[in-house]
């Protein structure tokens, strides 16, 4: 008799609700990163105010720091849609087309992982980040011709743990470059109790630095730090997380 799963663990896609739980949905509610959050906040509001897309930006940085935190809070700011996909699953250029047929003006295309991404897909979609247009080559041989179709205006965001990974063609056609450093302890606690009262959790302050300071100056973890003990916390104790359950 073949074996059947009788208790399974949180799937990836559960995983992501509960990642996406926790996240700013605007600028103003992010905490950290202040001078990237400066110039986003001047680029949104010269974007409103000219009305055209954003340009396309680049973040870099370690992995957990908010860049895809970032990607999502912008069309919030400006009222907008994006889809989101990775750098390892554009096999090929065909694998693009859907995203870029379907941007409407101003749109976002949230692209993670972007130095994993193929050289040809790269050389595809150069046209539309620079004209706003995608060249398909239709038929083989003499018989085959291109065509060009035009796109919405976008705006490209791509996220990179390994910047140096891209060529600098790709590098280049990003006007903006943002590299995010790591966080405080202060940050990271006031980042904990923020995301505790979200999960109607009560934090004591110095329960919140000792996570904090556990972190790695990374937000990524010290949630993941925060969802341990809140868990503890229930079990063991009475749901509240003081210093000596953290």
């Amino acid at each position: 008799m073949a074996r059947q799963a009788i208790v399974q663990g949180e799937t990836p896609d559960e995983d992501k609700k509960r990642d996406a739980a926790l996240r700013p949905r605007f600028l103003r509610e992010v905490i950290g990163q202040h001078s990237v959050k400066q110039r986003l906040e001047i680029l949104i509001r010269a974007s409103k105010k000219l009305q055209e897309p954003l340009s396309h930006m680049l973040f870099d940085g370690p992995p957990g720091l908010g860049k895809t935190t970032f990607a999502t809070v912008l069309p919030n700011e400006l009222g907008t849609t994006i889809q989101m996909t990775s750098g390892p699953a554009l096999t090929k250029p065909a694998d693009m087309l859907p995203f870029l047929t379907n941007v409407t003006e101003g749109s976002i295309l949230f692209i993670d992982e972007i130095h994993r991404m193929p050289r040809v897909v790269e050389e595809f979609i150069y046209p539309a980040m620079e004209d706003f247009r995608i060249d398909i080559v239709l038929g083989e041989g003499i018989n085959a011709r291109t065509l060009s179709m035009p796109l919405k205006r976008f705006t490209m965001i791509g996220a990179t743990t390994r910047s140096g990974m891209l060529s600098s063609p790709m590098r280049d056609r990003f006007k903006i470059h943002e590299h995010l450093d790591y966080y405080t302890v202060e940050e990271l606690a006031q980042i904990v109790t923020i995301n505790s009262r979200k999960l109607n959790t009560d934090i004591t302050p110095d329960a919140a630095l000792e996570i904090a300071g556990r972190s790695r100056g990374t937000p990524r973890i010290a949630n993941s730090r925060l969802w341990w003990a809140r868990s503890y916390s229930a079990s063991e104790c009475d749901g509240k997380i003081d210093l000596a359950t953290a």
